[in-house]
């Protein structure tokens, strides 16, 4: 991976142009192009620079604009440098957005957000999730055996599907820390849920990194080395402050909530405090922040889905931090539109679950089914070649046994599913010509 250029120092071109800036402050920036989109030195060398300028200048002038807004964060590299964060005005127009959807109510139909509904979709996210931010970390499956480990609740067959289903325990788990502060002890929790079973050290989960050992670092292409973290013998300082920004406790200045969450999911990816399993603690740590904080709608939400899609960028982002003096806001504007991305995806998903619930439902008139078995048969009309069983209808839906043992059969005796049975298990397959049993049935 190619690592972004270091801009030249402020202070030198300070020096250097100290004659010239009077005229240098003058030059007009278009504001859409030079300032909004927060460019980096890597980018602006190789753009034309404004009529006047040199391209030093000008990012001495870019510099400067962003000096004046910006505030220092209460977290140190390990030379003691802070990291600072300028809220621009592209930040605040993600935040008032997803201020709207993530922590109000968004309008759809009842049909998908009742209760007897929700759980099945906050179900399907998790699996999103875990899937995808297992595959960031380089577990190596298809979505399809993925999503049957967790729907079937069969024990994992590798390293990667451990990683996938440890990480769905972990993101279950993180709504019931949500009432409390972080803590040192909740974070060990929370990596050794997420790291069990996957290390080459199975004592290294729910730990920091010691001293007498290797310390990681994150690697690119072959042995490129894009980021050395701290010393571990910093790690229990810099991860009690991590707490204690996650919790509001070391704050002297309001920040917005969205912005914290954000933050903290770069904080410990870049203190890289475990042998493994960084990146998915990170973003897991991300997600508690957002519900602590009232986002509701980040149990819905899948930011791995779309990080996933261009994991190049995902890591840049840390780079165009660590390689501008610490400048968290090229990382914070970076996550800020994948969250929108997410919300934005979300509700073209419940449109989608809503068309086919209307088309369903017509398709249906007249046949008593509970919302259980009108979305198994939603996802057969999808998928001709699913396969059903108790526990993954039980795990879908989070009911008991009896409830899906007595859906599934209800489905088999109408002849709207087939059932064979392996072993003491049942299994029950999509009919080839469903959508027709369903007409009949319908009375069409």
């Amino acid at each position: 991976m190619k690592v972004p250029a270091v801009p030249p120092k402020l202070t030198d071109l300070l020096n250097a142009n100290a004659a010239r800036l009077p005229e240098i402050l003058v030059v007009p920036l278009t504001r859409r192009q030079d300032v909004e989109r927060y460019l980096h030195w890597d980018k602006v060398r190789s753009l034309t620079p404004p009529a006047g300028l040199s391209h030093e200048e000008w990012w001495l002038r870019l510099k400067l604009e962003r000096q004046a807004n910006r505030r220092s964060l209460p977290f140190t590299d390990s030379a003691g440098r802070h990291f600072t964060l300028t809220v621009t005005d592209e930040a605040l127009e993600l935040l008032h957005h997803i201020d709207q959807q993530a922590g109000g109510q968004i309008r759809m139909a009842d049909s998908v957000t009742n209760p007897a509904t929700r759980d099945r979709y906050v179900v399907s996210s998790l699996i999103e999730e875990a899937i995808t931010s297992s595959q960031l970390e380089g577990a190596v499956t298809s979505r399809r055996q993925a999503k049957e480990l967790l729907r079937s609740g069969r024990p994992p067959r590798d390293r990667s599907e451990q990683m996938i289903a440890n990480n769905y325990l972990a993101m279950r788990h993180i709504s019931t820390l949500t009432g409390h502060p972080l803590s040192d002890a909740a974070i060990f929790d929370l990596h050794r849920m997420l790291a069990s079973g996957t290390l080459d050290d199975p004592t290294a989960a729910g730990r920091l990194q010691r001293p007498d050992e290797q310390r990681v670092k994150v690697r690119g292409d072959g042995d490129q080395v894009l980021h050395a973290p701290p010393p571990a013998r910093e790690l229990p300082r810099r991860l009690d402050a991590m707490c204690r920004f996650a919790n509001g406790q070391n704050d002297d200045r309001w920040l917005h909530p969205v912005l914290r969450a954000v933050i903290l999911h770069f904080w410990l990816g870049f203190d890289h405090p475990f042998e493994d399993g960084n990146g998915r603690t990170a973003r897991a740590l991300f997600y508690w922040a957002m519900l602590r904080q009232g986002y509701w709608l980040a149990e819905f939400l899948t930011i791995s889905s779309i990080l996933r899609k261009a994991p190049a960028q995902y890591a840049r982002s840390f780079l165009l931090t660590e390689t501008d003096d610490n400048d968290l806001t090229y990382f914070v504007l970076y996550q800020l539109r994948v969250i929108t991305r997410a919300i934005d995806s979300l509700q073209d998903y419940l449109q989608r679950k809503m068309g086919e619930v209307r088309d369903l439902e017509a398709l249906m008139k007249g046949a008593v089914l509970n919302h259980r078995q009108r979305a198994l048969l939603a996802h057969a009309l999808r998928d001709g070649g699913a396969t059903y069983t108790i526990g993954s209808h039980q795990a879908t839906h989070s009911v008991v046994y009896q409830t899906a043992r007595t859906d599934l059969l209800d489905l088999a005796a109408r002849g709207l599913l087939s059932q064979l049975k392996h072993g003491n298990k049942f299994v029950f397959t999509v009919p080839a010509d469903l959508a027709d049993r369903l007409r009949r049935l319908a009375g069409y």
